[in-house]
């Protein structure tokens, strides 16, 4: 028997992946023999030292430990003038997929219309959530609900601004005790606020997302490098705002907003019993048993050279990203590096607001990972062009996406990149060894605290022209899901203190301001026949990390 033959007796008996070469003609014909959901990865001839990196099963992980997919409620509900809708064939397609958790987000103002209690309670949203989450415990699936994921009810912005004003904090704690009180016997797993960083930045620095405030001109690069350099979104049209203040002001907010909750959680839901006296009566309040945590941006920043400055850089990177909203919710202060550079345009803690930042960060982290950079020490920029994206005298310079491993080359779906024994950077791809870093790094700097892989994901540019057979065809998904898995488990073994890893995105949805041009999902909806969910290869495979045992490799 050939080692092909052999290699497909094998997955026939759902124990083994097999890892294919690009260039033969075994690859597209062996598709026929996925069985058990057990499939071939797709690599280079020459790639065999990396297929180590897709040995992971379940078994590898604690019996606790959470796998699913998520979602958010923005880019994947619609009908934002609709009520009441129950859950659709979507609880199936994630309990088809094996997984044990999904993570969604409540819409603020599906629950509250106008964005406050005053404003009343929509009945019918409530009713929604509700039926969702019923049907994703009688699934055995554990809800992971994100309160707040992008959307401020338009009330609130017209009201008051929004984030820049601090009456945000109580609407905010308002709406999350709602949650709490309408959910909380179901749902033990709370993230408050996703990614406050974007919403800083986008929002009030570029102006390329709500409510699009910046002092840039028009047209000015807003994400990428400017000229010679590629620009990815110019910044603007923005409708007035200040650049060098406004991102602070707002990422303050959302900082306290984030603290009051999860105090609000502490004291009112986790402890045993809440008494409170009415006349003769006493109503007690019994504890839900539940989590609290916030949802933060990350990347693993590795310095371009091994001069100090770029090594000095990286650690800059680091504060002004990940540390902007880690350092408050665990030290009870912004790191020194941005209370020095950003000087008075930084907002400051009263003494009342560092006692409620005082073990606010809650039960955990939620880190949203999906690539790594380098990072190469910049001058300090003028007066004239301060901004939070230069504050940090530092530039990320392109995603690293090779590992430290000499002589060996894997597949993309760009190109066949060959390694050398040093790290490069380009825009391509992505590098699972960071991740394992990241978490190493958080173990290290944050006191250990427990994590959660709130998103991670590999999007490929939406392609009309490609027949449904070759939309389905990501074997480079599948790759990445099982990499940056065994890189996980593997700072787990070193200490990391994760409890749970979710892929994003259960299927195609709108990549906010970039539309449906990116795809991240497992599933592939075709929106011109009825919205219908096809399972990509990605999706026929996750089931598999509860059978893989280990690795054939079939090159010829």
């Amino acid at each position: 028997m050939d080692r092909l033959s052999t290699c497909r007796t094998k997955v026939l008996h759902g124990a083994f992946v097999c890892v294919l070469s690009p260039d033969h003609q075994c690859n597209l014909n062996f598709l026929q023999f996925i069985v058990n959901g057990v499939v071939a990865v797709e690599v280079n001839q020459s790639s065999i030292a990396l297929t180590f990196e897709l040995n992971i099963t379940r078994d590898d992980f604690p019996s606790d430990f959470y796998i699913g997919v998520g979602t958010a409620a923005t880019q994947t509900e619609g009908a934002a003038e609709e009520e009441g809708r129950g859950p659709s064939e979507d609880i199936k397609i994630i309990k088809d997929l094996g997984v044990n958790a999904y993570r969604f987000s409540i819409s603020w103002s599906r629950i509250l219309p106008q964005g406050s209690l005053s404003g009343g309670i929509n009945q019918r949203g409530v009713d929604h959530y509700n039926s969702l989450i019923n049907e994703l415990k009688s699934n055995g699936i554990e809800p992971f609900v994100t309160i707040y994921h992008f959307d401020m009810p338009q009330a609130l912005q017209v009201k008051y601004g929004g984030y820049l004003n601090r009456k945000f904090v109580q609407d905010f704690q308002d709406y999350s005790d709602l949650c709490f009180k309408l959910f909380g016997d179901r749902v033990k797993h709370w993230f408050t606020i996703n990614e406050p960083s974007s919403l800083a930045v986008y929002g009030y620095e570029i102006g390329i997302a709500p409510p699009g405030r910046c002092s840039l001109p028009e047209g000015q690069c807003g994400l990428g490098a400017p000229p010679p350099g590629t620009c990815i979104v110019p910044a603007g049209p923005c409708f007035g705002g200040n650049s060098s203040t406004e991102p602070y002001i707002a990422a303050h907010n959302l900082i306290l907003a984030h603290a009051a909750v999860a105090k609000l959680y502490r004291e009112k839901y986790q402890v045993k019993f809440k008494g409170l006296k009415l006349s003769l009566n006493v109503i007690f309040q019994e504890e839900q048993k539940g989590e609290v945590g916030i949802v933060l941006a990350a990347t693993y920043f590795a310095p371009s050279s091994t001069s100090q400055e770029d090594k000095a850089a990286a650690k800059r990177l680091f504060d002004f990203t990940l540390g902007w909203f880690m350092e408050p919710l665990v030290f009870g202060n912004y790191p020194r590096s941005m209370r020095d550079l950003v000087k008075e345009r930084l907002p400051t803690f009263s003494a009342e607001e560092k006692s409620l930042l005082n073990g606010s960060l809650g039960n955990f982290v939620g880190i949203n990972y999906y690539s790594s950079a380098g990072a190469k020490h910049r001058p300090a920029p003028p007066t004239e062009q301060l901004r939070y994206s230069f504050d940090s005298w530092a530039k990320a310079t392109g995603k690293i996406f090779v590992i430290d491993t000499p002589k060996i080359s894997f597949y993309t779906p760009h190109k066949c990149i060959f390694l050398s024994k040093y790290r490069k950077f380009g825009s391509h791809s992505n590098w699972p060894q960071g991740l394992q870093k990241l978490m190493n790094y958080v173990k290290n700097k944050y006191q250990r605290p427990q994590v959660y892989i709130s998103e991670n994901g590999y999007t490929n540019t939406r392609n009309d022209s490609r027949s449904l057979h070759e939309r389905l065809y990501d074997p480079h998904r599948t790759s990445y899901i099982a990499r940056h898995l065994y890189r996980l488990n593997k700072a787990m073994k070193n200490g990391a203190n994760v409890k749970g890893y979710f892929y994003w995105a259960l299927f195609d949805d709108v990549e906010w301001g970039l539309g449906f041009s990116l795809q991240y999902g497992l599933y592939y909806i075709d929106f011109g026949n009825n919205y219908k969910r096809y399972p990509k290869l990605s999706a026929r495979w996750f089931p598999s990390i509860e059978k893989i045992k280990s690795i054939c490799t079939c090159t010829l």
